[in-house]
C-alpha cells in the first residue's frame, strides 16, 4: 500500500496531474475572457434591446434569438436569468428559450476555444456550431407547439442595469459571481477527465468506444455529470482521445445545454415542471443533431 508521499511521486498521479493542469491552463483564458463579455452584456446591454430586434412573429422570432447567441455571448449560469428577464420584458418564451440554449454554446469565444482545442479540425468547429444552433432552434419550435403557460413558472430574479445602481459595480459583481463558479466547475471538470484518462480500463473505454451510438450516449451522459463551463468543455472532449469526433462532438453540443447546475438554475428559475420536461427533451434533441451533423461533416 502506498503512502501518502510515494502517491505525490507515483507516475499515474504524475500523468493524471499533468493533464488536470493543461486542461485548466489551456482553457482558463477562453473562461476570463467569456466571463468578462457576460457581465459587460447582463450590466450594460438593456434587455429591451433583445425585443427590439426580434420579428414579431414567434416562429420567425425563435431563429433569430437562435442565431443572437453567435454574437451575444454569454455563459450557462447567466443564460438563465437573461433569458426569464426577456420573458418579463415580452418576448415570446419560445424565442428566450432558443436564446437560452444558444447563447452559451455558438458565442465567438467558445468556437475560438473549440478551434484552438481541435487544431487543423475546422470542421469540428462547424459542427460544433450548426449542431447547437439546430438544437435551440428545434427545441424553440418545440415549445411553441407544445409547451404549456402551467409548466413556466414566471421568474422574478432582476437581470440587467437597475435605476441608481452603478453600471460598472453590476459589471464587477456580475463578472465575479460567473468567472468564480464557472472557474469552480472548470477546476472539477479538468479533474474529472484527467480522473477518467488515468483509471478507467483501456477495455471500459472500448466497450463504449467501439459502438458508434453506446459512445455518443456515454459522452453526452458524461457531459451532463461534469457540468464543465462552455469556453473551456471542448479542451476536456480534445482530451478524450479513445472516442470518435462525432462521440465528442456531443460532449460539447449536451454539456452548454443540459448538465447537473443547469437542471438545478431552471428549475429554481422556471420551476421543477419546466425544468424536468425541458431537459430531458434538450438532452434527446441534442444528442440527436449532434449525431446526424457529425455523420454529414465528421
Amino acid at each position: 500500500m502506498l503512502g501518502g508521499g510515494q502517491w505525490l511521486t507515483h507516475p499515474g498521479f504524475r500523468t493524471w496531474q499533468t493533464i488536470c493542469v493543461a486542461i485548466a491552463v489551456q482553457a482558463m483564458p477562453f473562461l476570463l475572457l467569456g466571463t468578462l463579455i457576460s457581465g459587460a452584456v447582463n450590466a450594460f446591454v438593456p434587455a429591451q434591446a433583445f425585443s427590439r430586434v426580434l420579428p414579431r412573429n414567434p416562429a420567425l422570432a425563435v431563429p433569430v434569438a437562435s442565431a443572437a447567441g453567435v454574437v451575444l455571448p454569454g455563459c450557462e449560469c447567466a443564460s438563465v436569468p437573461v433569458a426569464g428577464s426577456l420573458i418579463r420584458r415580452g418576448v415570446t418564451p419560445a424565442a428566450a428559450f432558443a436564446f437560452l440554449l444558444s447563447a452559451p454554446a455558438v458565442n465567438p469565444i467558445v468556437l475560438a476555444s473549440t478551434a484552438v482545442a481541435f487544431p487543423g479540425s475546422p470542421g469540428m468547429v462547424a459542427a460544433r456550431l450548426i449542431a447547437s444552433l439546430a438544437t435551440s432552434t428545434v427545441m424553440g419550435w418545440l415549445w411553441l407547439k407544445l409547451g404549456r403557460a402551467e409548466w413556466l413558472r414566471m421568474p422574478t430574479r432582476h437581470t440587467g442595469h437597475r435605476t441608481g445602481h452603478s453600471r460598472w459595480e453590476e459589471f464587477l459583481l456580475g463578472f465575479q459571481h460567473d468567472f468564480l463558479h464557472a472557474g469552480g466547475f472548470l477546476v472539477l471538470g479538468a479533474m474529472a477527465a484527467a480522473t477518467f484518462n488515468v483509471t478507467v480500463p483501456r477495455s471500459v473505454l472500448e466497450t463504449f468506444s467501439g459502438s458508434a451510438w453506446l459512445s455518443v450516449l456515454f459522452l453526452a451522459g458524461l457531459a451532463i455529470v461534469l457540468a464543465v463551463c462552455s469556453e473551456a468543455d471542448a479542451f476536456v472532449a480534445a482530451s478524450l482521445t479513445g472516442f470518435s469526433p462525432t462521440a465528442r462532438l456531443a460532449f460539447m453540443v449536451v454539456g452548454p445545454m443540459v448538465d447537473l447546475k443547469l437542471i438545478a438554475l431552471q428549475a429554481g428559475t422556471f420551476g421543477r415542471a419546466f425544468a424536468v420536461r425541458f431537459s430531458t427533451a434538450t438532452a434527446v434533441t441534442a444528442v440527436a443533431c449532434s449525431a446526424l451533423t457529425g455523420w454529414w461533416l465528421l
